[in-house]
């Protein structure tokens, strides 16, 4: 037995590559380099450059620990005392966020710079852009939000008599009216742990590559949902009557003779059934024409 489900999936981004730049730092923005919202960047691209006073004080602490760690080789060779200093400087623009890039410039040409670069920590789509040149900018501020769609999520509902079929790491497949002629593979991720109490459905979340770029948030699809296979026992599902409070399977006993039985049903594809208690392999039923 083995079988697909199918229902509707909503595509979304994937929470765990929504990235937000924030500052850590109060200043001036200088320049804006990612200028609008839908703008594509890279890993590392420049996106605006700031001017901050504290900076600047971090940055000129940096050159005379540097200065300093010179002056104490070259006089008692005290190279220790110089070395902590120059750490403690560098530690404080790191975790500043300054790029690393900046402090090995620094370092090499012991000058401190008025304006540092901030760059994107991931490769995405700007979402958010909420500066532009000449403002100020305050410590803990969140100019941008990007996200990354190389890789995106599928909601589908599934409902709840459904859901003991899935399983995470179960195939996905994902079509689309707006892309025709192309299926698009993934893996259920999560599955919600609480049902919409109006749908009786859950949230299940198929994780699909997405490295061109095709899909995008809120488009809509048809999601097949794979089961894994395995050995039971299946019978047509035309052949049970159900009574609401028990499904019955007539037998052929022969010479014209039928028997009720009761039979404890499992899973379905709509064809067919399975029968996890009441027959037996080989046994005759009746498919068609129950009730005469």
């Amino acid at each position: 037995i083995s079988g697909a489900l199918r229902t509707t999936g909503r595509v979304a981004v994937d929470e765990t590559r929504v990235h937000k730049v924030n500052v850590k730092f109060g200043g001036f923005v200088e320049t804006v380099q990612a200028d609008f919202v839908g703008r594509t960047v890279q890993r590392g691209e420049p996106l605006f450059s700031i001017y901050s006073p504290e900076l600047l004080a971090a940055q000129e602490d940096l050159v005379l620990a540097l200065k300093t760690q010179q002056d104490l080789a070259s006089a008692k060779g005290l190279v220790g005392n110089g070395d902590d200093l120059v750490a403690s400087a560098r530690r404080k623009l790191q975790l500043w966020d300054v790029p690393a890039a900046t402090i090995a410039r620094i370092e090499q040409t012991k000058q401190a710079e008025r304006t540092v670069t901030v760059t994107s920590p991931t490769g995405g789509v700007v979402v958010k852009k909420e500066i532009v040149p000449g403002m100020r900018i305050e410590a803990g501020g969140m100019p941008y939000e990007i996200w990354d769609l190389s890789s995106i999520w599928v909601l589908a509902d599934v409902y709840e008599t459904e859901l003991q079929q899935v399983k995470v790491g179960s195939p996905a497949a994902l079509t689309l009216k707006a892309i025709p002629g192309k299926e698009f593979q993934g893996r259920v991720a999560f599955i919600d742990p609480v049902l919409d109490p109006k749908t009786r459905t859950a949230k299940v979340r198929i994780a699909v590559a997405n490295p061109g770029g095709l899909l995008k948030p809120e488009m809509f699809g048809e999601v097949v949902l794979g089961t894994p296979p395995r050995k039971a026992l299946r019978i047509p599902t035309d052949a049970v009557i159900d009574s609401g409070t028990r499904s019955v399977v007539f037998v052929a006993l022969g010479d014209g003779k039928f028997q009720p039985r009761v039979v404890r049903l499992g899973a379905t594809d709509g064809d067919q059934i399975e029968v996890q208690d009441g027959l037996a392999a080989g046994d005759q039923i009746v498919t068609r024409a129950n009730f005469l």
